[in-house]
């Protein structure tokens, strides 16, 4: 089969392979469509995120969507959206509810297990998740970063109208702004640099959207917003979603910083007495993330801008990193 590897920084090369060999327990699919994330553009621009670092051409791909192509478990041409975590199912965080922080997880697409930027892939059958016959491919796999979205606001606790302030438009925070419109926020405000992202963050609910920080905080005025989401790689993002948070409100970060390191005005934290949480991955939100599709109160059409084939990978992941031609998500279909 033909597969997009990463040999290293900004080398991604569409190659053959040996087709992937289904152990007892797996199946083989036909993948369909693989989103890029912002965790996929840090091994092309970085080569690393912290230890996590391929020893080997890798295959990334944790976003994706696929096709049943034997009859088995699922009839013969099922569309199914692909849960990457592949937790261990007995450690004391899965136990406790938390696959998504299981230390023994297998997590496609992260080294050393490869994703699904390939003609094939394999999973488990309690991997698989059906997805109603209006979704397309792209819809399927959005559903990953969509679960991202929905954890997030999980661990927000947000009340009704309490205020939102989300820092960072890409499709992560594009997902959370439209997540905590349906879960019944109030003011809700955005934070991005970029124009393009702003005026679609309006078209997608967003009550005001400022360039910075320090823009939104003059027309809001002191008192900063509720509960805060931050989902940027700039390592300032953290402390700009502090000087939003008001005194006593939540913060939640979201995204990964470029060089896997950020910073706070730790004064500035203690003096609000924030509680802040870290986003890692996602729970058992596929349900939850299909309902919100299917009431329509989550749109992906939007989001996802660019299509390439398999073959165009290196092409895709040039785009998506640049931030160039408004792209927000970048779909590949094999």
């Amino acid at each position: 089969m033909k597969a997009a590897r990463l040999h290293g920084v900004k080398d991604i090369r569409v190659e053959a392979v040996p087709d992937p060999i289904p152990e007892a327990d797996q199946i083989l699919l036909a993948t369909r469509a693989v989103t890029i994330c912002g965790s996929d553009l840090h091994y092309y621009l970085e080569g690393a995120i912290g230890s996590d670092r391929p020893s080997q051409p890798h295959i990334l791909g944790h976003e994706f969507a696929a096709e049943v192509i034997e009859n088995g478990p699922l009839p013969k041409g099922t569309l199914v959206a692909v849960d990457p975590n592949r937790a261990c199912g007995t450690c004391e965080w899965c136990a406790e509810g938390h696959p998504n922080l299981c230390p023994n997880v297998k997590f496609s697409g992260v080294p050393p297990y490869h994703g699904a930027l390939a003609e094939y892939v394999v999973a488990r059958p309690e991997e698989l998740v059906v997805v109603p016959a209006s979704f397309t491919p792209s819809d399927a796999a959005m559903l990953e970063p969509l679960g991202v979205a929905v954890h997030a606001l999980d661990l927000a606790h947000l009340r009704p109208l309490d205020s939102v302030g989300v820092v960072g438009c890409g499709p992560i925070g594009l997902l959370i702004l439209q997540v905590a419109a349906a879960s019944g926020a109030g003011l809700r405000v955005v934070v991005d640099p970029i124009a393009e992202r702003r005026e679609l963050a309006l078209h997608l609910g967003a009550e005001h959207a400022f360039a910075t920080v320090d823009e939104a905080n003059d027309v809001l005025g002191p008192r900063g917003v509720d509960v805060v989401l931050e989902a940027t790689d700039a390592q300032h993002g953290p402390e700009d979603a502090v000087k939003l948070t008001r005194i006593g409100g939540r913060l939640v970060l979201v995204g990964i910083p470029n060089g896997n390191r950020f910073s706070m005005d730790a004064g500035l934290v203690r003096r609000k007495g924030l509680t802040i949480k870290m986003a890692r991955r996602m729970g058992h939100v596929y349900p939850r993330s299909i309902e919100l599709v299917k009431r329509a109160q989550v749109t992906f059409a939007p989001l996802v801008t660019h299509r390439f084939s398999l073959g165009e990978t290196p092409q895709a992941f040039a785009l998506q990193a640049s931030r160039a031609n408004g792209v927000i998500k970048s779909c590949i279909e094999p």
